[in-house]
């Protein structure tokens, strides 16, 4: 009973992660180019309603996917032009789009499912047929989800992309040096954007995953979860991997949460606990994590 007990509590912690990892691998492609991503929230809902809009009308989970991909890079194409092309002030631009986001996916919601709190639901991604390891206790049905072991696989291609590729190179430089970068005939716009946009279509896909594991849209569904994985990429240093294993810390603390309620605890408690977890990260974590010199700059090549 104990090993199921600990396997439960593993596969819970785990499909909360997913998001969470997700969204702070495309914030650290992001600001590894040098811009920061504040809008990981809003991305996330405008991802999470475009699969279910998707689902609702294509009648099919796979494109609803790929809707999902498309609004977070549209979300992402809008947060570049604006801070990227026009320079405006990156966190500002963040905040702007989450408050964006919340009131666009209320009034879609309100349009098309006349509801203002939650949407019909829709087909989830079909389960893969894994055989006998289908009838694993707990994670059988985890390892059957796609977009899971799609997040498994995403880990160390994003660390590959990064770190092992002349793009991931030219990213890493345009978010240290930018004007060294133009200096050697790269373009710092294109790869900012370009770094925007692969944060977009990850964020796009946390998105998904929330929706196809509810069925359905909820307004503000995403509950602050891109904050969290702001919290957890700067843990991880900006690294997608680091920032994966400072997301799955975050989601045993909230499958915790989950799991002690009706235990006695006082309920405000347990709502605070994975916040508190993040704060204490974030203590512990800041002043050792150096962020891109040029994280937050935008590039203007006439004073460069």
């Amino acid at each position: 009973m104990n090993e199921l007990s600990a396997l439960l509590f593993l596969a819970a912690a785990l499909r909360i992660t997913v998001p969470y990892a997700l969204a702070a691998m495309g914030g650290s492609l992001s600001e590894r180019g040098g811009v920061v991503c504040l809008a990981l929230e809003g991305i996330m809902l405008h991802g999470a309603l475009a699969y279910v809009l998707g689902a609702w009308f294509l009648h099919d989970p796979w494109l609803a996917l790929l809707c999902a991909v498309l609004a977070g890079m549209a979300t992402a194409g809008l947060h570049a032009l604006v801070t990227v092309v026009f320079r405006a002030d990156q966190i500002t631009c963040g905040i702007g789009l989450n408050l964006l986001a919340a009131g666009l996916t209320r009034f879609v919601l309100v349009t098309v499912f006349h509801s203002s709190s939650n949407s019909p639901r829709v087909a989830g991604l079909p389960e893969l047929p894994l055989g006998p390891l289908a009838s694993l206790p707990a994670l059988g049905s985890l390892l059957a989800t796609p977009l899971f072991l799609l997040t498994l696989l995403l880990v160390p291609v994003t660390v590959a992309l990064l770190f092992r590729t002349p793009f991931g190179l030219r990213l890493r430089a345009t978010g240290e040096l930018p004007a060294a970068s133009a200096a050697l005939g790269l373009s710092v716009t294109g790869l900012r954007v370009t770094g925007v946009l692969a944060c977009g279509a990850l964020t796009g896909l946390a998105g998904a995953w929330l929706a196809s594991e509810q069925h359905s849209f909820t307004d503000g569904m995403t509950g602050g979860r891109g904050y969290i994985a702001i919290a957890a990429m700067i843990v991880g240093k900006w690294h997608p991997a680091g920032a994966a294993a400072a997301c799955l810390l975050f989601g045993a603390t909230e499958a915790a949460q989950i799991a002690l309620q009706g235990s006695g605890f006082p309920s405000p408690l347990l709502q605070a606990l994975p916040y508190a977890v993040t704060m204490l990260a974030l203590a512990g974590f800041i002043g050792r994590a150096t962020p891109p010199r040029a994280l937050g700059t935008p590039y203007d090549p006439e004073q460069a």
